[in-house]
């Protein structure tokens, strides 16, 4: 993790350095703000990246003397065969039309898109794959 947090603490001082001679050469406030918050974003990924690289200490990656073989294991589970991601997905797509057009599609699409999450969270406590 150290090598991604240097990474980060390299684009945060460039944007450090970036942002007031920005500002000076061209006054605007928005390109400012938003390079301001850029490397703020930058600072605070940087900071967790080096603390996590303190408390973990060297990854098999990080080592010269590390191999390919320390790396194997279990990455997690990921569901082959879902639909709640399309309903998520479509759930939003009414959330956000309710939102441009009237404010009673956009109740239908806030009760849609929790039927969805929780659809989706619960997924493998019933049915034939349920723990």
């Amino acid at each position: 993790m150290r090598i991604e947090g240097l990474v980060f603490a390299v684009v945060a001082v460039f944007l450090a350095i970036v942002t007031p001679v920005y500002w000076f050469l061209s006054k605007d406030p928005t390109g400012t703000t938003a390079l301001a918050v850029t490397f703020g974003l930058g600072a605070m990924i940087a900071f967790y990246f080096m603390l996590l690289a303190r408390r973990i200490g060297p990854r098999p990656e990080d080592r010269h003397d590390g191999e390919i073989e320390e790396l194997a294991g279990e990455y997690g589970f990921f569901s082959p065969h879902s639909w709640w991601p399309l309903a998520a997905g479509a759930s939003a797509t009414v959330v956000f039309l309710g939102l441009v057009y009237a404010w009673f599609i956009l109740i239908i699409g806030l009760a849609l898109a929790a039927i969805a999450v929780l659809g989706w969270v619960f997924e493998y406590y019933r049915g034939e794959h349920a723990h």
